[in-house]
């Protein structure tokens, strides 16, 4: 299963930025234990300072559109890029996980996984 990671990554470093991912990952992993899973690499650490957020968020729809599922990290709804994120898994039935309160519990937003 190819899993998207939504996250904030607006005056994050980069090693915050990566932690998150790390728990949404083991987080995923512990939803579904019985699938491969496969992270789709979003975090574009070259470009962290580009001056066209943009032309990553354009990048991050294009690997949007093969994931299997997405999740969305605590958050999100403060972000523009995520919002916009959300809207595309909305408009084009891509099923998605929503991290709240915290990293402790998700609301699984869409039961049809396989």
């Amino acid at each position: 299963m190819k899993v998207f990671i939504s996250q904030p990554m607006k005056n994050k470093t980069p090693e915050e930025i990566k932690a998150v991912r790390l728990v949404a990952e083991m987080m995923i992993k512990v939803i579904f234990p019985e699938k491969k899973i496969d992270i789709i690499d979003s975090y574009f650490e070259e470009n962290a300072d580009s001056s066209s957020p943009l032309a990553n968020l354009g990048k991050s729809l294009e690997l949007l559109a093969t994931a299997d599922i997405a999740v969305f990290c605590y958050g999100w709804e403060e972000a523009r890029g995520c919002r916009i994120e959300s809207a595309a898994c909305v408009a084009y039935e891509i099923p998605f996980i929503e991290v709240t309160e915290g990293y402790q519990s998700a609301i699984i937003e869409e039961k049809n996984y396989d």
